[in-house]
């Protein structure tokens, strides 16, 4: 994850090929109840405004992250999975209200397709972070004409990273290996 961001454009055939590689994410029943707001230029700035604490904007913990030329969106959908679940084909898997979900798919599948915009950003030389949202976010789809359907998962900074970057502490955490978190058979079992 990168939080500092060089003052570089991002191309668009760059981004957009970054955003084609998430449109391949697995969805249930097909749905693929995700979109994507795309955010550049002046409009980061303007989303930065709406998002974040004033008191963090006048002193941010990682001021190049402010420099990201693209902020991403990732928006789910769930009246598109409960329309596509009572279509024909889908009426025997039962799941007509959102009581009736186990797991709520249309963000599940959002985070699918958001992992693979982020595995794209990597594959095209940029940096990436993805962030939760720290104020709700009903003003700021309403100003971008967001139709309230639709929710938001958290925000995708994206650009060129910048040479300073430097990772958080949670970087040098050591990742678990594969033991840790395999289980077969019984949980906690060989």
């Amino acid at each position: 994850m990168c939080r500092s961001f060089l003052e570089r454009p991002v191309e668009r055939h760059v981004l957009e090929r970054a955003l084609a590689l998430a449109i391949h994410a697995p969805s249930a029943g097909n749905t693929q109840g995700w979109a994507f707001f795309v955010l550049e230029g002046d409009e980061t700035e303007s989303f930065w405004q709406q998002e974040a604490d004033s008191s963090w904007l006048a002193h941010p913990s990682h001021p190049g992250l402010l420099k990201a030329p693209v902020i991403v969106l990732p928006l789910a959908s769930r009246a598109r999975y409960l329309e596509r679940y009572a279509e024909p084909d889908k009426q025997a898997a039962g799941a007509r209200g959102v009581e009736d979900w186990a797991v709520p798919y249309w963000l599940v599948d959002t985070a699918f397709a958001t992992m693979l915009l982020l595995l794209g950003a990597t594959q095209e030389g940029l940096g990436a972070l993805f962030f939760a949202l720290r104020k709700p976010a009903t003003t700021l789809l309403a100003d971008l004409g967001v139709p309230p359907e639709w929710e938001p998962l958290g925000a995708v900074a994206l650009g060129w990273p910048s040479p300073d970057d430097k990772p958080s502490l949670s970087a040098y955490r050591p990742r678990k290996d594969l033991a840790q978190v395999v289980h077969r058979g019984r949980w906690g079992g060989q």
